[in-house]
């Protein structure tokens, strides 16, 4: 069994592209001891390390068949499956059995497991607020001590290694590897139909004016925008907001501003929704005007760029917005997207999104070889090609997705120059998914003033 084992993990290998193994070294010769040959104990041979780390190499070697490594996260349904399916070319490889369990109400239910004492070996968070609060509290294994660093620098853009980085009781940690990512940063379009019109895909934020301008002109309405949601009602307006601060500042102001040290009523921000207004105050450029944006479903809004001829142009949304899309629309025929433009040249390239982060809090080496595997693009190939996940490691292939939008926005995000989450979902709930969807609704309704509204948005800051 061992050998077929091995043979396995010399294909995982392969098809990773890591680096080319090395013969085993011979283990140091013991004292001979007169035993009959088939009653001598078995000697582990001797395994190079993998760029990731040593146990790695270990499991591809079959020294850890048999154990266990147990996780939790959110994935339910659907995704627990295609999770599953993906990681089960390892477990055959190694032997280890990868048992996780998912939860509808994994927030709740994990801070409960963790502070009792009964944390799974591995635990993926699709947000990286609450594993910080973690690391705060000395729970989680830094995994500067586990995954070597070089490979760390190699695989992921510095954001990523960033944004895995949180504070802990000794101080910084590297709290998690990222598993699967997601790309916000996206402008939808009728194809066909723009192709036609002669329009050209913007390159930077003047020319996407200027395209806005040149549709309006033309006598039709260049943008759909929708963000009603029921009780999260505005959470695409902060969207917007968080894609303009990201390409009209930097990324320290961005992080200070989801941590509080920035105020919402700060020039920074008013700057950002200064050109956000440009575009939504403007009732020639928005289907069915300002007055409508407050009361459009979100999943609604895009609708009316398939009329024909379209009523509407472009929408800025994730990736996910597809499937609100009327049914039967073809990705690169029926619509198409492209990044949106950067503002000031000085920032580069941003991207806004989401992804899992998955964290260690039991120290044991099949543990070890687990998520030192969530560090490559392996671990998440087959959820890649069955669809439904973004690698963000650098070893990953755009031929792997199956679909042109999927394979577009991973290669946004793979080409991204930095990489930031969502600032309202690391934010405190109660201003992130509150006083901010709140009240930034209300200043697009008419009903208070920005200046209100920003200064609204401060004082619910908890102060705890």
């Amino acid at each position: 069994m061992k050998k077929i084992y091995k043979l396995l993990a010399i294909g995982m290998v392969l098809s990773l592209a890591l680096m080319a193994c090395q013969p085993a070294t011979p283990a140091e010769e013991a004292p001979a001891v007169e035993v009959p040959a088939e009653e001598a104990p078995e000697e582990p041979a001797a395994v190079d390390a993998l760029p990731q780390g040593q146990e790695l190499a270990n499991a591809f070697d079959g020294m850890y068949e048999g154990t266990v490594v147990s996780m939790a996260g959110p994935f339910t349904d659907a995704d627990a499956v295609k999770f599953d399916e993906s990681i089960v070319a390892f477990e055959e490889a190694t032997g280890i059995d990868i048992q996780y369990e998912g939860s509808k109400e994994f927030e709740a239910s994990i801070t409960i497991r963790v502070d009792g004492g009964d944390a799974p070996d591995i635990v993926d968070f699709p947000q990286p607020g609450l594993l910080s609060t973690m690391v705060a509290k000395g729970q989680v294994i830094d995994l500067n001590t586990v995954i070597d660093n070089d490979w760390m620098v190699k695989n992921y853009i510095q954001s990523w290694l960033d944004m895995g980085t949180m504070e802990g009781p000794d101080g910084p940690i590297m709290a998690g590897v990222w598993g699967r990512a997601n790309g916000k940063s996206l402008v939808f379009y009728p194809k066909a139909e723009f192709d036609a019109a002669g329009y050209a895909v913007p390159e930077t934020w003047d020319d996407l004016m200027v395209l806005t301008e040149q549709i309006a002109a033309d006598g039709d309405t260049p943008w759909c925008i929708g963000i009603e949601s029921g009780a999260a009602t505005g959470w695409a307006l902060t969207d917007w907001i968080e894609d303009v601060m990201l390409r009209t500042t930097s990324l320290e102001n961005y992080d200070k501003w989801v941590a509080g040290e920035l105020p919402f009523n700060s020039p920074e921000v008013k700057k950002a929704l200064s050109y956000i207004t440009a575009i939504w105050f403007n009732d020639d450029y928005v289907y069915g005007g300002q007055a409508s944006i407050p009361t459009t479903f979100f999943g609604d809004a895009p609708t009316p760029m398939f009329d024909s001829p379209p009523n509407c142009w472009m929408h800025r949304q994730g990736n996910f917005i597809t499937s609100f899309f009327p049914e039967g629309k073809v990705a690169g025929e029926d619509y198409d997207f492209f990044y949106l433009p950067p503002i000031d040249a000085q920032y580069g390239k941003p991207v806004l999104g989401a992804g899992d982060i998955y964290a260690m809090f039991n120290d044991r080496p099949e543990v070890r070889a687990v998520i030192q595997y969530f560090s490559t693009a392996d671990s998440v190939k087959g959820w890649v090609e069955a669809g439904g996940a973004i690698s963000p490691h650098n070893d990953s292939e755009l031929d792997w997705y199956a679909d042109s939008v999927t394979r577009g926005v991973a290669e946004i995000i793979l080409n991204a120059d930095s990489f930031r989450f969502d600032a309202s979902d690391l934010m405190p709930g109660a201003v992130g998914a509150g006083t901010f969807w709140k009240y930034m609704t209300d200043y697009v309704s008419g009903s208070i003033d920005e200046v209100t509204a920003l200064q609204q948005i401060d004082d619910s800051w908890p102060t705890d």
